[in-house]
């Protein structure tokens, strides 16, 4: 009997860089039904090559057919599976806080300043922090901001991931 766990899974593919490619991907997700997590792409050193990164929650039986049936499309060059992989992936996310006092946007300066992010705006009664993290530890971020600050808002620009070189980082 196949394992019916599900867990996180992390693919990366090199894509023909053409019109229609990223449609045709995220359509074959949704046409089978496969939970998309997270989607990223962009442009590789080469320009007529781009690079997928997919992070999709699904049992073991339903992540093979989606290496299967990715492996089958003609636009796909390589899929590479992340699950046995020492992999580096980050995600980064912007949160604005609004409606600030002055004591918040101290607070927020010295959170920033803990988790490593970046302030990358602020005026009268907002700041805008950037933070590069994996996708877990940005939700516990946004999980300690609601539960501290009244109003904000949230983008998540998905992971992208890449094979360590040496170290077994997750």
């Amino acid at each position: 009997m196949q394992n019916r766990t599900m867990k996180k899974r992390g693919i990366s593919l090199f894509v023909e860089n053409q019109v229609g490619v990223l449609s045709k991907i995220s359509g074959l997700f949704s046409g089978k039904s496969y939970n998309l997590e997270s989607l990223t792409v962009g442009t590789t050193e080469d320009p007529t090559v781009s690079r997928m990164t997919i992070v999709t929650n699904s049992d073991e039986e339903t992540y093979e057919q989606i290496k299967k049936q990715l492996n089958r499309m003609v636009e796909v060059i390589k899929v590479i599976d992340f699950t046995d992989l020492s992999v580096v992936m980050q995600e980064i996310m912007f949160i604005k806080i609004k409606n600030c006092s002055l004591d918040d946007k101290t607070r927020l300066f010295q959170i920033a300043q803990t988790y490593q992010a970046k302030v990358r705006d602020y005026g009268h009664d907002s700041v805008l922090l950037e933070f590069v993290h994996t996708a877990h530890k940005n939700t516990a971020i946004i999980q300690f901001l609601k539960s501290e600050f009244n109003a904000i808002e949230v983008v998540r620009g998905g992971s992208v991931g890449i094979e360590a070189i040496t170290l077994p980082i997750r």
